[in-house]
Formats: structure tokens, sequence, C-alpha cells
């Protein structure tokens, strides 16, 4: 007799020999052949013009060429100014809200004046 791994029962429960040759998330190999795309088109959208920036160019070898320069710079800052003002406006409102609460605390351990 031939056993398997039941999820539902979490034992070992009887099964055909084909179940238990392949079992849970190990199937039998898939064709090599790839799919025929479902959408696949090669004209734009209806919406769209012929000439859209974004359907032209492929933006993603030359940004993968910006952020793998060994410069020695972190990832979060290798573009640039934009980069910089964003990192120093977050350590900004970083530190002052740590401030903010620490000064909140402080007048919270504070106990009131009994008049």
């Amino acid at each position: 007799m031939y056993y398997k791994f039941s999820s539902f029962a979490q034992r070992l429960v009887g099964a055909t020999a084909a179940a238990a040759y392949s079992p849970q998330g190990l199937k039998p190999l898939a064709p090599t052949e790839s799919p025929h795309p479902i959408f696949g088109t090669s004209k734009p959208a209806p919406g769209l013009p012929a000439s859209h920036p974004s359907l032209s160019t492929n933006k993603v070898p030359d940004l993968q060429k910006i952020f793998q320069r060994s410069d020695g710079l972190p990832v979060h800052l290798k573009r640039g100014y934009p980069d910089r003002m964003l990192y120093r406006t977050t350590m900004a409102l970083t530190i002052g809200g740590t401030i903010y609460c620490l000064i909140a605390l402080y007048i919270a351990s504070q106990p009131k004046n009994q008049k």
C-alpha cells in the first residue's frame, strides 16, 4: 500500500501509487514550450499616441548602470541632489520627532501642581 501526508488530517493516509510518487508541491514536468501570449499586441493602446516616450525607451538598463556603479555611495543617494534632499528632510523630521517625543515624555512625567 502507498501512503502520502495529508495536510488536512496532519498524518499519513492511504494513497494511489501515482499520488504517492507525486507528493504535494511536486508535479510532473511541464512542457518546455512557452505558451502563446494572451494579450500580446504589437501596436499601442488606442488612447496613447504612437510616439509616447514610455513606449519607445526602456529605462531599466540606464538605472541599472546608475545603481550598480561602485562609487562608494549608498543606494538611496545614488541619483544625486533629489535623493540628498529627500534623505536630509527625512533625517530632520526623524530628529525633530524624537526631540518632540522626549519633550512630551518629560512634560507628562512632571506632577501637576495641587493648589
